[in-house]
């Protein structure tokens, strides 16, 4: 038995390199239709590992609240009725403050942590070397919240947090261009107007450009941390009306300049215990702020995970769309087999008569053509893996999109084009066995 197969599969590749040209044609759909659903994989797997490290890097269960500086809504000047402008009620809002988030911690049930932070402008400089970064006031939950780990050194303390100290945890970045010879940890480094210890360097995280465009977040390696209080001590507390400030926001208000942003935070992240209380918890904390904002919407409540989510859920229906089309490309690519099998199949009748005439049983005439077949599509499923591998690389490359090959890609899209093969050939093999071995011998 094992002998007869190996004798059709000898005069099936006989017939398939006899016809090299028909054979690559034939073998097309199936190259075209096995690279496009390995490349279309890929771009899905590379989609879905960067929504899961945007939702790593946003944090699980979080809820981000950060301030609206300008305001452009609010009623129409001078109209009848009017009781006021929306300037005029923003001037009676505090803005962002940390009394919201007393509020938040004593009145809003479900929130594991609270995050604020102050985000400042500063310019950073060491033994000649200087450059612009920025400066994050925060508690030791942003850390907690966000996932961050030490590589050496220690987190603030109590001490640090309750009196200002001039202490400053360091990323990764900030070490490699001021530290690049030596150890930061005990050594100082001046942030704007102030000298800051170095306590401790963050682990250093990889962000892609394209993350920090679509989540709006920062070059976390780029930073120096210090405690919330320092930098509200040592430097700029919003909260605080100063003669300088009520100058600046009188200059800018009659030169029309960029609108002074009154709020003592500049964000506000609420770690939530249960996923499903997400939406709820953020329309309560939403209703609160209102009302301790005199009506005024001078804020923006955003849960990143759930704004993922849905842009991982658009990305999978384009996913389907382009793994179906490129199915498709499979299926024409099948029927492509078929067309020309059932043309070879006229064409070598008298060979069928001939070999039917010297002892060959249907079944070998249907091994032999449906072999055929198989060949074609093992053969085009092959060169199909290589053109996708390169498709995915060549994405990657050119269009800057993330692709992951899986193995279970090219096995699934390799297994399917055989299979088209075995479909698609089984009509002309039966075509085949089933002539009169007369009749094909005296067939012209």
């Amino acid at each position: 038995m094992l002998k007869k197969l190996f004798l059709n599969l000898s005069i099936a590749s006989e017939a398939v390199f006899a016809n090299k040209v028909r054979s690559l044609l034939t073998a097309l759909g199936i190259i075209f239709g096995v690279a496009a659903v390995i490349a279309m994989l890929a771009i899905g797997s590379g989609a879905q590992q960067e929504i899961l490290e945007q939702i790593e890097l946003v944090g699980v269960n979080n809820i981000v609240i950060t301030p609206i500086i300008e305001q452009s809504e609010g009623e129409v000047e001078g109209a009848e009725g009017a009781v006021g402008t929306q300037q005029d009620k923003k001037n009676l809002s505090l803005g962002l403050n940390f009394l919201d988030v007393q509020s938040i911690k004593k009145l809003v049930p479900g929130i594991e942590m609270i995050s604020p932070e102050i985000v400042l402008d500063s310019e950073v400089s060491r033994q000649g070397f200087r450059r612009t970064a920025k400066l994050v006031g925060v508690e030791n939950t942003f850390f907690e919240i966000s996932g961050f780990d030490l590589s050496e050194g220690e987190f603030f303390n109590d001490e640090h947090l309750k009196k200002g100290v001039p202490v400053c945890i360091i990323g990764k970045s900030i070490k490699s261009k001021f530290f690049s010879r030596e150890e930061p940890i005990g050594k100082y480094i001046k942030v704007g107007r102030h000298w800051l210890k170095v306590i401790g360097v963050l682990e250093e995280r990889v962000i892609s450009e394209k993350s920090i465009s679509n989540l709006g977040i920062r070059d976390y390696n780029m930073d120096i941390y210090t405690p919330l209080s320092t930098a509200l001590i040592r430097y700029e507390n919003r909260a605080m009306v100063t003669n300088s400030t009520i100058q600046e926001a009188r200059r800018n208000q009659n030169q029309k300049g960029p609108a002074v942003n009154y709020h003592q935070l500049d964000r506000l992240v609420l770690k939530v215990e249960n996923t499903e209380q997400m939406s709820s918890i953020a329309q309560v904390v939403s209703k609160m702020l209102e009302r301790k904002h005199s009506q005024t919407v001078d804020y923006e409540i955003t849960i990143p995970e759930l704004l993922l989510k849905q842009q991982q859920r658009t990305k999978n229906i384009f996913n389907f769309v382009l793994g179906g089309i490129a199915g498709i490309s499979l299926l024409v690519g099948g029927i492509g087999i078929m067309n020309i099998m059932l043309a070879s199949v006229l064409e070598r009748i008298k060979e069928i008569g001939l070999r039917m005439s010297l002892g060959a049983t249907k079944v070998d005439i249907i091994y032999q053509f449906l072999l055929e077949a198989v060949m074609i599509s093992f053969s085009g499923g092959a060169v199909g893996v290589v053109l996708g591998l390169l498709a995915a690389i060549g994405i990657a490359e050119l269009a800057e999109i993330p692709t992951i090959v899986s193995t279970f890609s090219i096995f699934l899209s390799f297994g399917v084009a055989v299979t088209v093969g075995i479909i698609f050939g089984i009509a002309p093999a039966k075509r085949a066995a089933s002539q009169d071995p007369i009749t094909s011998l005296r067939y012209e």
